[in-house]
């Protein structure tokens, strides 16, 4: 996933406010990502996928739903998270969509568009005639039904794509040693959507009809595998429950927290989503007196060490938070966005002292996600305290590319490649954006509306 941390903060969880294309906000975390990939990836690869190609993209709202878009991009709303009792439930899901990007359903929409549109064509064509008839009633009634018709269609069409992800779901759960029970039971507790109106279900039993008969065809499916009776562990089932709690505290207002997870829960879940609910109820010692008991429990937990100097820089404590970010990078030395957060603090310190440092950091962290806008960002600061305006300019023409501003991007890369040493890998870099960033007449014309508003 491209990183959509568009908010300059050094957030565990960073809601990005702009976030795609589709009106949704985004989050990143490192420790749900690791989940959510140590769940897909198997499923995927079962499905004759490759994981790294397949983009996870987590969305911030409690509404229940999960789709795919754009290729293969799998959206998890929080909402299905939170809903999850067991990870073989949300396993289930992620073994739906992965059959959808597999039976290449995207690109057969437009097919069934197409079937849609013959019976509203073919009704209102009736209608016409009737009108001409002189029978106005029913003139109305076909004009009026024909575009119910044609969801009637469309819906039936809809479907058959559900079973086939169905089964197919169940196939990659089974062929990675998984029971396909946990998505009989996540359908089966919301079997009452069935009976609802439209309007009021919840967004995925909207695009995700249900029905009994396509439960009792997943039921028989699943029942034949031989992995039916598999079990989730006590370690996964708590792991899911810390990434519940932290979820709920980041996202839901302290209150609501509180009353969910009440002092009386000592758990390590709770514990992890007070310390959250502290923090964003301005009430930092409390912030921190969970979150150092929640280390005191688990020295060794990168996440634990990435809260607390999350706390500490976002209080203004910019130079306290390094030595746990740092902590938290040495633990997950691979995590990009651990590295991105601990070279913000050093920047955020003004010690020149900390930017070849911070600097190093972001081009680690680059190096394992290329398209991290925010992290050229960063790495744009450094350049420019640094006196290297085109190096600057490189790295904000990066962002923009990554970013899909092809007009900034193209802008940038041509001044930074006029003041660079020509034959520098920085200079071939700077071409190659030129190059491929040209944008085209209609660009120009929203970057120069843009400009003007």
């Amino acid at each position: 996933m491209s990183i959509l941390k568009t908010v300059a903060t050094a957030c565990v969880l960073a809601v990005a406010t702009q976030a795609s294309s589709l009106g949704q906000s985004l989050i990143r975390d490192t420790e749900i990502e690791h989940m959510l990939r140590d769940y897909s990836d198997p499923i995927l690869e079962a499905a004759g996928l490759v994981p790294a190609d397949v983009d996870l993209y987590i969305v911030a709202d409690p509404e229940l739903n999960a789709f795919v878009t754009g290729g293969q991009n799998i959206f998890l709303h929080t909402g299905i998270i939170l809903e999850s009792e067991t990870p073989n439930q949300l396993k289930g899901v992620i073994a739906h969509e992965a059959g959808h990007i597999s039976g290449a359903h995207l690109a057969r929409v437009g097919d069934g568009i197409s079937a849609a549109q013959a019976p509203m064509f073919v009704s209102l064509g009736l209608g016409v005639l009737a009108a001409l008839a002189g029978e106005g009633g029913a003139a109305g009634a076909l004009l009026a039904s024909s575009q119910q018709f044609g969801a009637l269609s469309f819906m039936t069409y809809s479907r058959a794509q559900e079973a086939s992800a169905d089964q197919a779901g169940l196939q990659f759960l089974e062929a990675s040693g998984q029971s396909g029970e946990g998505l009989v039971q996540f359908f089966e507790r919301f079997r009452y959507q069935e009976v609802m109106s439209n309007a009021r279900r919840y967004p995925y039993f909207r695009s995700h009809p249900l029905s009994s008969e396509r439960i009792a065809n997943l039921r028989g499916g699943a029942s034949e595998s031989p992995f039916y009776d598999v079990q989730d562990s006590p370690e996964e089932m708590a792991r899911l429950a810390r990434i519940q709690g932290k979820i709920y505290g980041f996202l839901a207002e302290p209150e609501f927290v509180f009353y969910r997870y009440p002092e009386s829960d000592q758990s390590l879940p709770a514990r992890y989503a007070r310390a959250v609910a502290h923090y964003h109820d301005a009430r930092l010692d409390r912030a921190l007196s969970e979150i150092q008991g929640l280390l005191d429990e688990e020295p060794e937990n990168p996440y634990f060490h990435e809260l607390h100097g999350q706390m500490l820089f976002e209080s203004g404590h910019a130079d306290e938070a390094i030595a746990p970010h740092a902590r938290s990078v040495e633990l997950e030395p691979t995590a990009p966005l651990l590295r991105v957060n601990l070279a913000i603090a050093m920047i955020a310190t003004d010690n020149p002292d900390h930017l070849e440092e911070a600097a190093q950091h972001l081009r680690v962290a680059l190096d394992i996600e290329p398209d991290n806008g925010f992290a050229w960002y960063q790495l744009s600061i450094i350049h420019e305290r640094n006196g290297d305006t085109a190096l600057a300019q490189l790295a904000i023409a990066e962002q923009s590319y990554a970013a899909g501003n092809r007009p900034r991007a193209h802008q940038f890369a041509s001044r930074a490649r006029t003041s660079l040493e020509v034959g520098t890998p920085a200079w071939v870099r700077a071409t190659e954006i030129e190059a491929v960033s040209v944008p085209s007449e209609a660009e120009l014309r929203q970057a120069r509306r843009q400009r003007r508003n």
